[in-house]
């Protein structure tokens, strides 16, 4: 139906002209007849359906009630798209996933092809079991035989034991019954604590890190070297298995330049069994572990290749260093940063290639049953706003040995904390009016030393099972028969060593579990190994073999200029293993993955170059 042109010039005909005048709405001031607006709106009210040739509905009008036919025709082009998978097919998913989601260094790749909604049905099952313990004619009804209801405790006597078992129990599984019985707490501590002490537990900051973990593929958790434990948020880890499966998690032990190379050794011996662990030293000019994790993020970037970018979120605790660790990829000052904690505020993007994105996050703090004075050293409070700082000394002078404290302080001998805070401000100078020593004062110094590391301090891996004389010797039999009964040919050299593929892969397919978690110190090549093992007898036969092994190396016949390129490599070693060492390559034991180093993955390729 055509709309009919509006009157424009003329008498007015009907209501639904523009220019029909209305003399009550006039003498009001509010103007006179319906708007263009208004006219076309109840024209459309009135349109009809429209019909074809035959008189057929081709569409309806705007108030009509019947409602179109909703059949699809059926079609087989429907589900050209769609693929099928036998029962078989997805009780073979379910065996492989069941041990593959289990274990935090596999990865499964291209979630969104399979049927991870047809294979997951781990629902809880909320339905009581009631009648599997009696039936119920037993009771209820004319046959019912019981009395009375059936009760967990039937006196006092033993609720109580069956609270106290439930309680042991609860222990058994919980933190801090794993400490000895002297270090334990006795349960008593004030009702109120000061709102300093709640840091990093308030509703911000939580909704912060939430926000982190939604935006983040993979989650860095990076912990104190010097606490691991202490540091570390199991509270993050059970979110992360039972919501957000799909995200992987790796530890990283930053600080580890303030504890021995052993203790770090062992930590990431022990940390590993759980997750991806790698040592870390965070610093613009002079890192450690920072071509592995650039690594580790590279290899993430590959694996989620269906993905344009992906996201790694950095957590922890305030003041182990995230934001030192962003700066420290990026080789440049990001993130704000600063020796105490609560620098960061909220969360911040930062870009490090065209795929790889890191997410700043302000530190967490997940509320245990930490003491004040645990909460003080794990760096969680700022020393200037504490009250009376000297409450927690006499912890310090604990946990650190006798020998660092005189070294680091020039006090040989003090009786209890006290003493030792008054002998220290008198050496600094730390004195009130009339000679008296400023011991808040003194004590904020020792644990702002605390804090900075300059007070060395570490909390010692578990101890792992030490091998005795006789399993040596056994194993040490026990490989000389098996060399022996195989054949010569299947027989390395000793000292050989046997060449390892581009990219490590573990026995159960996975792409993370050998991944390098710290850099291996140089080894010799297998000549010099050789050499120990099975050492000339005179110097005339030293000689020849040396005359030998250059006519059979390659490098011999080059030009000198060639050669010097060829063995550029090994410049910066010693003048003893300058000769020997072999030119790096993808086959040697000591090489690290392609794109361990920064520039591998900022410059290496131009989808990963930085912008």
């Amino acid at each position: 139906m055509k709309e009919r042109p509006l009157n424009v010039s003329g008498k007015p005909r009907h209501s639904l002209d523009v220019n029909r005048p209305n003399d009550k709405k006039r003498a009001s001031g509010g103007g006179g007849g319906r708007s263009a607006a208004t006219v076309r709106r109840l024209n459309m009210y009135k349109l009809r359906p429209k019909r074809d040739r035959r008189g057929k509905i081709k569409k309806l009008d705007l108030k009509s009630e019947d409602l179109p036919n909703t059949r699809i025709e059926p079609d087989p082009r429907w589900f050209g798209n769609t693929r099928v998978a036998s029962q078989k097919l997805l009780d073979f998913m379910r065996e492989e996933l069941k041990g593959g989601l289990s274990n935090n260094y596999s990865v499964v790749l291209k979630p969104r092809k399979l049927p991870l909604s047809l294979v997951n049905y781990d629902r809880k099952d909320g339905r009581a079991h009631i009648l599997d313990t009696e039936p119920f004619e037993h009771a209820f009804g004319p046959k019912g035989k019981r009395k009375r209801p059936k009760l967990s405790s039937l006196d006092y006597e033993s609720l109580i034991k069956q609270a106290d078992n439930s309680q042991d129990a609860f222990e058994e599984k919980h933190a801090s019954s794993k400490l000895p019985k002297d270090e334990q707490e006795d349960g008593l501590r004030d009702l109120v604590r000061h709102n300093m002490f709640e840091k990093g537990q308030s509703k911000r900051i939580w909704s912060e890190l939430y926000k982190v973990i939604d935006s983040s593929d993979v989650v860095v958790q990076v912990l104190d070297a010097r606490d691991p434990m202490g540091t570390r948020c199991y509270h993050l880890e059970k979110h992360l298995k039972e919501n957000a499966k799909h995200k992987h998690l790796v530890l990283l032990l930053n600080k580890c330049d303030l504890v021995p190379a052993s203790a770090t050794k062992g930590w990431l011996r022990t940390l590993s069994k759980d997750y991806p662990t790698l040592a870390f030293h965070a610093s613009i000019n002079k890192s450690f572990g920072k071509g592995c994790l650039l690594s580790v993020l590279r290899q993430f970037a590959r694996l989620k290749s269906d993905k344009q970018a992906i996201s790694v979120g950095f957590v922890g605790y305030p003041n182990v260093g995230k934001s030192s660790v962003i700066n420290t990829l990026r080789s440049k000052t990001v993130c704000k940063v600063a020796p105490i904690p609560g620098e960061t505020k909220v969360w911040q993007y930062i870009t490090l290639t065209k795929r790889v994105f890191l997410i700043d996050c302000p530190g967490v703090v997940y509320q245990n049953n930490d003491t004040e004075t645990d909460v003080v050293l794990k760096g969680v409070v700022r020393v200037t706003n504490l009250d009376d700082a000297s409450e927690h000394i006499g912890e310090v002078l604990r946990r650190v040995k006798k020998e660092n404290l005189q070294r680091a302080y020039k006090i040989q001998h003090w009786a209890d904390d006290n003493d030792f805070l008054v002998q220290l401000s008198k050496r600094s100078g730390k004195l009130l009016k009339g000679g008296e020593p400023d011991l808040a004062t003194a004590a904020k110094m020792v644990l702002h030393d605390w804090q900075r590391g300059k007070i060395p301090f570490f909390v010692p891996p578990p101890q792992q099972k030490e091998v005795g004389p006789s399993e040596i010797s056994e194993s040490v039999e026990k490989f000389g028969e098996e060399v022996l009964s195989s054949s010569p040919s299947s027989v390395p050299a000793i000292g050989t060593k046997k060449p390892s593929s581009p990219v490590a892969m573990s026995s159960s397919s996975s792409s993370l579990s050998g991944l390098p978690l710290q850099s291996s110190p140089k080894r010799k090549n297998e000549d010099h190994l050789h050499s120990e093992v099975n050492p000339l007898s005179s110097d005339k036969e030293k000689k020849e073999g040396e005359a030998a092994k250059a006519k059979a190396s390659p490098s011999a016949k080059l030009p000198p200029k060639k050669r010097s390129r060829m063995w550029a490599d090994s410049e910066d070693d010693d003048d003893d293993e300058e000769d020997e060492a072999p030119a790096k390559g993808w086959g040697n034991s000591d090489e690290e993955l392609p794109g361990s180093s920064a520039d591998d993955i900022d410059g290496g390729d131009d989808e990963d170059s930085d912008d």
